[in-house]
């Protein structure tokens, strides 16, 4: 049953024990979980306030903040561990937690309270490491949460296998990095860190500790080294900043900049830095507390510190003295300002914790006088940077501002950063543009974002190897003196992405549009057509794309060239096209010639020299006036159409548009100069002959010639009009149709006997009579006979018709 929470005044504490009606064997079976550290840590989900991990000697999840009593948590006998022992957990996506037991990762669905083991993991391991993007809308946010490492911790790094996964820690694969081999040290972590676009190796060597990074430009230069004897648990803020907590019992680092600077906590009191690291003031750390600016410390002596992370330091103050600290005490902040101490206490009757909790409003208590703490130096800090994430394309750039209001005669210092410089450049600049009712002045901060190797303002060693790259960077807008006291006031951060523009679109433009005009004048359609590509954001037009780009027709029709050569087009190697293209896939699946895979042919390569330069080159656009050449062919051709300029977006543009060839004649039987030629001399001659041929008649020579005509002309008309030569070219057909018809016949008897049978009463045959007249010849004519049938009485024998 339920039973009501109580309170101690006095303390400021409360106790929470709710839902005591379980059923007890039930809950009970499986092994009981607890952690393999001496230390308490508290992980809450970064992206549900409510849903949080308590490790200590028990395990607890909790899904309303603790606001309930829960039963230990513990894993089925059936996951077959010797020791339930936990050495990392870890939230991967919407309702799934990563449990390392017994150098094993075990997969819990606490929605359907389900296990399972991840696949691939055929080795021990100790950690998973991670990080979780809370961008809502986002498949780029979702792929930095599903990105992990597995790991043994304290191996040597040589030999150390690390996994890795792409999905949420579901399943892993070994990571293979013949660098590894190369590199000495102990293993102590292994991160992604995106807000830099890196992964870096923690590593013990020599009694230090340092970062190793993978890429260039950090590749080449490791991160600072500094004194450690012990192993670190490493903490990384929410938000993707590039904050860390490095932390044991008895020391404490931050690293603003993903490990690049490592730093100690100051402890301060009133207006004054007493001790240059927390850690000297001989403490032993028992948790650690923080969120995306705030940090607190409870130790074994009792005490409570709190301060802020910055990227110039990181100060502390001692908060009032409480018997807050058991073995199993733990802290962590419920919200901004308001630091929640959390105790697990054990209930005689059940198997369920109740949990102690004490609620610390930070900002009551940093107004008590004794503290001697200033008041917050700015108002008001906002700006369109919370809960928002952009994308900064190929030649793109991005502006962005914010809002700064002081309080009365303070000037603070405004901080604009980027965590990955080496990619994203930034410009700011801060003006003053009125004033509030009371008569604060208000600034507006206006910031500019573009690509580092764009921008023109960095040398080339310090920019990553190539901008083709994409790559991910913070912005993080602060103030660089702000007090303690400003607790509310939280840094403004967003993720940049300098990448593909899922917004963008490119599409195909014809300047002259049948269907926004009607019907075309056949002129204009007998024209050259050209197109212009645009792309387009947000359903703009953006900008036209002169970037290069391949077509190829869907349809299989070849019916069209290209107006270029290798040598034409000023080609020093020898071009791709799509026959090369699509020889290079290794299997029977289409591959597309897009960015990823095009390499230009206005470079020289030793690999690819120009042997061919006569090909065609089929690359449009661009540095080049290459263009399309239809043959004699009407009809519809429908063309894929993708940008293949790796330094004009990072997204892969492709659509799909037709083209109408429509007033293709068809092709001469004659060459047209012949033709021409041949109708230029037939009218030159009758043009002549009108005027030669009266003149010429008039003549001696003309009188002949008319004779001549004349007498061949009755001769023909004589000739034909002979009876002899009549009565053989009738006795000609006549033989000629008698040879026809018995042909006919004798196929007809071949093909059809059974005809002659059929029931009919009269039948058509057909004869011939010879006639010979005085001169001897014989005329051979048709003439048709008659045969009547007669009928068949009903006392014959009936023979049956074949049908």
């Amino acid at each position: 049953m339920d039973r009501p929470r109580w309170t101690r005044p006095e303390a400021g504490m409360h106790t929470v024990r709710t839902k005591k009606m379980f059923k007890v064997q039930q809950q009970a079976e499986g092994n009981l979980l607890y952690s393999a550290y001496p230390t308490i840590t508290l992980i809450r989900h970064r992206c549900k306030d409510k849903v949080a991990v308590y490790l200590g000697k028990n395990v607890f999840l909790t899904l309303d903040n603790f606001g309930s009593s829960l039963l230990p948590l513990r894993i089925p006998r059936s996951m077959a561990v010797q020791k339930a022992e936990v050495t990392c957990a870890h939230f991967s996506t919407d309702v799934i937690i990563l449990f390392v037991v017994d150098g094993k990762i075990f997969i819990y669905n606490y929605k359907d309270k389900t296990w399972n083991q991840a696949s691939g993991v055929h080795h021990t391991v100790s950690h998973v490491s991670g990080d979780t993007c809370c961008f809502k809308g986002s498949s780029f946010c979702l792929e930095i949460t599903n990105k992990l490492f597995a790991y043994f911790r304290g191996d040597q790094l040589a030999n150390t296998v690390v996994y890795f996964s792409t999905n949420g820690g579901f399943s892993f694969q070994i990571l293979v990095d013949e660098r590894q081999r190369h590199l000495t040290g102990t293993v102590e972590g292994i991160f992604h860190f995106h807000s830099l676009s890196q992964i870096g190796v923690f590593t013990f060597r020599n009694q230090s500790a340092v970062f190793i990074y993978s890429d260039h430009p950090l590749n080449r230069s490791w991160g600072q080294f500094f004194e450690q004897h012990e192993q670190l648990d490493i903490i990384q803020s929410p938000g993707q900043r590039g904050f860390l907590i490095f932390w044991n019992q008895t020391s404490l680092f931050v690293s603003p900049n993903v490990g690049q600077f490592v730093d100690t906590v100051q402890l301060q009191e009133g207006q004054t830095i007493v001790l240059d690291s927390l850690t000297n003031n001989n403490i032993t750390i028992h948790s650690i507390a923080l969120n995306e600016n705030e940090l607190g410390v409870l130790t074994r002596e009792d005490h409570l510190y709190y301060g802020s992370q910055g990227y110039l330091r990181t100060v502390v103050i001692q908060l009032m003295e409480q018997p807050f600290w058991s073995e199993d005490t733990a802290i962590m902040f419920e919200s901004p300002g308001m630091l929640e101490v959390l105790i697990p206490v054990p209930d005689t009757e059940f198997l369920a914790f109740d949990f102690r909790k004490c609620t610390v409003n930070i900002q009551a208590v940093l107004m008590d006088p004794s503290l001697q703490m200033k008041p917050c130096n700015v108002e008001l800090l906002e700006g369109p940077l919370e809960k928002e994430m952009y994308t900064i394309d190929m030649n793109s750039k991005l502006d962005l501002s914010a809002q700064i209001i002081p309080r009365p005669r303070e000037s603070p210092v405004p901080l604009v950063m980027v965590s990955n410089p080496h990619s994203l450049g930034v410009q700011a600049s801060m003006v003053e543009f009125g004033t509030t009712f009371d008569g604060n002045s208000k600034y507006k901060l206006e910031i500019q974002l573009k690509q580092q190797h764009l921008l023109g303002r960095a040398d080339g060693n310090f920019t990553t190897i190539s901008m083709k790259r994409n790559a991910i960077s913070a912005l993080t807008v602060d103030i660089a003196d702000k007090e303690i006291s400003c607790v509310d006031l939280k840094p403004l951060s967003t993720l940049i992405s300098i990448g593909c523009d899922l917004k963008k679109k490119i599409t195909v433009q014809n300047k002259i549009s049948a269907c926004a005009m009607g019907i075309l004048d056949p002129v204009d359609l007998q024209g050259n057509y050209s197109y212009i590509i645009e792309k387009w954001w947000n359903g703009l037009m953006h900008e036209i794309v002169d970037a290069e780009y391949v077509l190829m027709e869907v349809n299989g029709l070849f019916t069209y060239s290209y107006s270029l050569t290798a040598a034409t087009a000023g080609c020093k190697s020898q071009p791709q096209n799509w026959t090369t293209v699509l020889a290079a896939t290794d299997n029977s699946e289409f591959k597309s010639w897009d960015r990823e895979n095009y390499v230009s042919c206005h470079e020289w390569s030793e690999d690819r020299p120009l042997l061919w330069p006569d090909v065609q080159y089929q690359i449009l656009g661009g540095r080049t006036n290459n263009r399309v050449i239809f043959d004699q062919r009407n009809g519809i051709y429908v063309f894929s159409l993708s940008v293949v300029d790796p330094h004009y977006s990072y997204c892969h543009l492709d659509t799909v548009f037709s083209v109408f060839v429509y007033g293709a004649l068809p092709l001469p039987l004659f060459p047209p100069e012949l033709v021409i030629l041949l109708l230029t001399t037939t009218m030159l001659l009758s043009v002549g002959l009108v005027y030669t041929t009266p003149k010429l008649l008039a003549t001696e020579r003309g009188h002949h010639f008319k004779r001549f005509w004349s007498r061949l002309c009755r001769g023909c008309i004589w000739y034909c009009s002979c009876p002899w030569l009549q009565r053989n070219f009738q006795r000609w057909l006549q033989t000629r149709r008698v040879k026809f018809q018995r042909e006919a016949k004798q196929q007809s008897e071949a093909t059809g006997q059974m005809e002659t049978e059929r029931s009919t009463d009269t039948l058509q045959l057909s004869g011939t009579k010879r006639h010979t007249d005085t001169k001897g010849y014989t005329d051979i004519q048709e003439w048709p006979q008659t045969q009547t049938k007669p009928r068949r009485r009903s006392s014959d024998h009936h023979v049956p018709t074949p049908p």
